[in-house]
């Protein structure tokens, strides 16, 4: 690799790391309060009252952000591929209890008034968003399991790019909060969604300028189905 590759990669990952660190550090405070037992407040009695879905959606989405920052440099993942592996694995599953515990957090936990009516437009997109996660990260293991490193990669960017929205929420919320105070409940679906559909575009900008060269695949052992490839 070269030191300008090298350079870059360094960058994308230290800013993923940087993007991740708002959503991390809030979701460890949280953590914190109800370990500690902070005062129940409105604002949190739904945490207290049945804790395990977002704790569980904490350390998911934030071993998600923080160890799938590392899988965008290639020279970590051409120098250490089992780590690649491994950490790989450990992104998938992490990333499956992110996404299913913010859908059931969205279906279940008491909304907070910002948010709107649970089948509003925000309730349905996080809905949405999340169970396009999951999918992208099944049909991302699907994928190299048949050693389609091509798909393999695209659908696991679209799942981080999903993932992160977090973090990316923080720079489309935060001018107008503090602008114009606090938003309405359409200006914040509004603002969130933005994050979402940005950090997409962006995501199939990375997976569209990377050249589309068919991936090596193994010959399949007489009888086993065959791998799909481009």
């Amino acid at each position: 690799m070269t030191k300008p590759a090298s350079r870059t990669d360094r960058r994308v990952t230290v800013g993923l790391l940087v993007l991740s660190a708002v959503p991390v550090i809030a979701g460890a405070s949280r953590v914190t309060q109800l370990t500690a037992g902070a005062a129940v407040t409105p604002a949190n009695e739904r945490f207290f009252a049945v804790p395990l879905p977002v704790v569980a959606h904490i350390i998911g989405a934030s071993l998600f952000c923080l160890l799938g920052a590392f899988q965008f440099h290639r020279g970590l993942r051409r120098r250490r591929p089992r780590w690649h592996r491994l950490a790989g694995r450990v992104l998938a599953l992490c990333g499956i209890v992110a996404a299913l515990s913010g859908i059931w957090m969205t279906l279940y936990y008491p909304l907070p008034v910002s948010d709107g009516a649970r089948f509003g437009v925000l309730g349905i997109s996080r809905l949405g968003f999340g169970a396009v996660m999951a999918a992208a990260i099944v049909l991302s293991v699907v994928a190299i399991r048949r050693r389609d490193i091509v798909r393999h990669r695209a659908w696991m960017i679209r799942a981080y790019a999903i993932g992160l929205g977090a973090g990316t929420q923080v720079f489309t919320l935060l001018p107008w909060m503090l602008l114009l105070g606090q938003p309405g409940v359409g200006t914040r679906a509004v603002l969130m969604n933005a994050a979402w559909v940005i950090n997409l575009l962006v995501a199939e900008w990375v997976i569209r300028r990377r050249p589309r060269r068919r991936s090596p695949v193994p010959a399949a052992p007489a009888g086993a189905p065959a791998t799909v490839g481009r």
